[in-house]
């Protein structure tokens, strides 16, 4: 098993008075040659957004973007005529950037900050049709037990959101003192590991709130908890 550690400290960091942004990788004005992706997982942005504030309306092409928000309100508006669509905790929103798409993204509170992270895939298809969805998942349905978040299209998994990409992000809330053997599709695939929130051992690497762990060239791997425990897994080819 081969793991590369990300300490919660170690991410790029960027205060732009309305947006505090915390890069995994190489992000905008963070650039750090041993962190540009991890696999076909290009961008885990972790980004607290002040009320009624956001990104004004941008491009993007041929990229598999998801954010999941962890706090507030988030509004999206895109040129795919979805037009300032709530996307709430416990929603996980999947935008296809394909041949081309305008977005916008802001706060819809104007008292409370928004919390989210910011997820791109390297596509396995280039110029796709643009594509969005939006799906809501019950937190009691990943209470000690792995919930399946986000899927390829090209695989049959009915309660997932799809992107175009051969990766799995899926969700865990494990209880202090619990232990969870995770399984890769292949040795092909690896997985980072972030910490939501709590303490879990990976391979003897203690990961405390926002540390991350990325695994490859394993099959499976277990977690142990030292403390209640929210993990995000996201699963993608090493080549891709």
């Amino acid at each position: 098993m081969k793991t590369v550690i990300h300490k919660s400290d170690s991410r790029g960091f960027a205060n732009h008075g309305w947006l505090q942004a915390n890069h995994s990788f190489s992000f905008a004005g963070f650039y750090n040659p041993e962190k540009v992706h991890f696999g076909a997982l290009r961008v885990l942005n972790d980004d607290m957004i002040a009320p009624s504030m956001g990104f004004g309306t941008h491009p993007h092409d041929n990229m598999e973007i998801i954010t999941i928000p962890l706090k507030g309100v988030l509004k999206h508006r895109d040129s795919m005529h979805n037009e300032w669509q709530a996307v709430l905790p416990g929603e996980v929103q999947v935008m296809s950037a394909g041949t081309g798409v305008q977005h916008s993204e802001i706060n819809g509170s104007a008292e409370e900050h928004l919390g989210l992270f910011q997820i791109w895939v390297f596509p396995d298809k280039q110029n796709v049709a643009p594509r969005y969805d939006q799906k809501s998942f019950d937190e009691t349905e990943r209470k000690n037990k792995l919930q399946t978040l986000v899927t390829s299209i090209d695989e049959n998994h009915e309660s997932s959101l799809k992107i175009h990409q051969d990766a799995v992000l899926s969700r865990i809330d494990l209880d202090k003192g619990q232990t969870f053997n995770y399984s890769l599709k292949s040795d092909k695939h690896g997985v980072y590991v972030m910490n939501v929130y709590g303490e879990f051992v990976i391979d003897g690497n203690i990961l405390q709130t926002r540390d991350a762990i990325g695994v490859s060239e394993a099959l499976d791997f277990e977690i142990e908890t030292k403390e209640d425990s929210s993990i995000l897994f996201i699963e993608v080819p090493m080549e891709f």
